[in-house]
C-alpha cells in the first residue's frame, strides 16, 4: 500500500495560520493524505505560544516541528514538556525543554518524526545532527516509515545529510529559509528529499516579513520586532508518497496553494 505524507513550510504569523486552516484539511482530503507533519515555529511571527499549537492541530496538523525560533516565547515551555505531538529538534541539548523525536499511529501502521537543526550558519551550540540521528535511529522502536524534518539554513548541510541517510529513512525535507526548492527527488536507496519545502504565510513579502521592513534593514536601520506581512497567502510544503512493503519513497510532489 502507498501511503502518502504532507509535510508543511515554516507557518508565519496569524495570516498563515488562517490560510492554513482554511486549507489544510481540503487539501489532505484532496490529495488522500494520511499524515501530515507542519513546522510551526513562525507562527507568533517569531516563535509561538501554547495557542498556536491548538490553532496548528485544528487546522489539521498531526504532528507540529519547530527549529531555532522553539523558545522564543516562553509560555511555550511547559506544552513542551506535556505534548508528545510537538517537537523541537533533537539535537538541542538535554538540558532543553521538551523532545525531538516521536512515534506515533497512523492507521495500522507507526510513523517516525525526527526533528533537528542545522549548525552551519545557523546554531553552533546544538549538538552534531548526524550523531543525533545515528543515535535516534538505533534506539528504540524502529516505525514503518521514519520522516526528518532537518531545520538547517545550508543547502550543503541539508543535502549531506540526505546521502548520510539515504535508505536509513523514508523522507527528509529541509526548513527554515521559507523559499521552495525545486529539487524534489527520490535518492538511489529510496529516502524521499526535497531541501526546502517553502512556508505558509504571505505571498508579497520576505520570508513572511513587510518587504519595507526588510529593505529598511539591508540599508542599515534598525531591524525592529519582526512585522508580518499583509495580503494574500500561499501554502507550501511536498507530498513524499511511501511504499508499506519497504517503508521507503517512492514519489515526491511539490505543492503550493494559493
Amino acid at each position: 500500500m502507498i501511503y502518502h505524507i504532507l509535510a508543511v513550510g515554516d507557518v508565519v504569523g496569524e495570516s498563515g495560520l488562517d490560510h492554513l486552516a482554511r486549507n489544510l484539511r481540503p487539501l489532505k482530503q484532496f490529495r488522500g493524505i494520511h499524515f501530515a507533519v507542519v513546522n510551526g515555529e513562525n507562527a507568533a511571527g517569531t516563535g509561538l505560544t501554547p495557542a498556536h499549537v491548538d490553532a496548528l492541530y485544528a487546522a489539521g496538523a498531526d504532528v507540529v516541528t519547530l527549529g531555532n525560533h522553539a523558545f522564543a516565547k516562553a509560555q511555550i515551555v511547559p506544552r513542551l514538556e506535556d505534548d508528545p505531538y510537538l517537537l523541537r529538534p533533537a539535537n538541542y541539548t538535554s538540558r532543553a525543554p521538551g523532545r525531538g523525536w516521536g512515534v506515533f499511529d497512523c492507521g495500522h501502521i507507526r510513523v517516525g518524526v525526527m526533528n533537528l537543526i542545522g549548525r552551519c550558519g545557523l546554531d553552533f551550540h546544538a549538538d552534531n545532527p548526524f550523531t543525533t540521528a545515528d543515535r535516534l535511529l538505533r534506539g528504540g522502536e524502529r516505525p514503518l516509515f521514519t520522516l526528518v524534518d532537518f531545520h538547517a539554513e545550508a543547502t550543503s548541510e541539508k543535502l549531506a545529510m540526505a546521502y548520510y541517510l539515504d535508505g536509513r529513512v523514508s523522507a527528509l525535507w529541509g526548513t527554515h529559509t521559507h523559499v521552495p526548492t525545486a529539487d524534489e527527488e527520490v535518492f538511489p536507496k529510496g529516502t524521499g528529499y526535497i531541501t526546502d519545502l517553502g512556508m505558509t504565510g504571505p505571498v508579497r513579502s520576505v520570508l513572511g516579513v513587510r518587504p519595507e521592513q526588510s529593505v529598511e534593514t539591508f540599508l542599515g536601520g534598525l531591524p525592529g520586532r519582526y512585522q508580518t506581512a499583509e495580503g494574500a497567502c500561499k501554502l507550501q510544503g511536498a507530498v513524499f508518497s511511501l511504499d508499506s512493503a519497504t517503508g521507503l519513497c517512492v514519489a515526491v510532489e511539490r505543492v503550493d496553494v494559493r
